[in-house]
């Protein structure tokens, strides 16, 4: 757990202490780097090993004043959706678009309305903001680096659209 407390002064003048707790699975949880940081760069690209032990892309991407992670492929090919540094992630009105076929998923929910990736979702990595830092806290993920794979395995970022 990472409790954060507040201590405020009541009315009678006594110090009363609230604690805000945050659920860590397995041990400590990872911090990745900060709520700031994915805002002003639009997306945030890091390496993980899952429960499987595969390694996978996960990308950090704004969602209000907060961030989302999701797994770095669309679902309708396997097509990375974040291409690292210097490139990001292609956002356009709250929506994270397939550099392939133009899907756009939200940035919030993950889901798709339109094109190839209809009716689909991206899958889910859970993290948690505290103090304007964000923390990796899936139990079914291990922090590996930040960037992409070292290897050229993986999905393709070949793209058709032009903005």
């Amino acid at each position: 757990m990472i409790a954060e407390a507040q201590i405020v002064i009541s009315p009678f003048g006594t110090p009363l202490t609230f604690f805000t707790l945050t659920r860590v699975c397995e041990g400590v949880a990872t911090r990745l780097t900060s709520v700031d940081t994915v805002h002003a760069e639009g997306s945030w690209l890091f390496t993980a090993t899952d429960d499987r032990g595969e390694t996978v892309e996960v990308t950090l991407v704004p969602c209000g004043d907060g961030v989302e992670a999701w797994v770095n492929r669309c679902t309708h090919e396997d097509q990375r959706l974040d291409r690292g540094e210097g490139i990001g992630a292609v956002l356009r009105d709250g929506g994270i678009v397939c550099p392939k076929h133009g899907s756009v998923f939200d940035a919030c929910d993950g889901g798709c309305e339109n094109g190839p990736a209809a009716g689909s979702t991206l899958l889910s990595v859970q993290v948690s903001v505290n103090r304007g830092d964000v923390f990796l806290t899936d139990d079914d993920y291990e922090f590996d680096h930040q960037g992409g794979r070292d290897d050229d395995e993986g999905p393709s970022s070949t793209s058709h659209l032009r903005f």
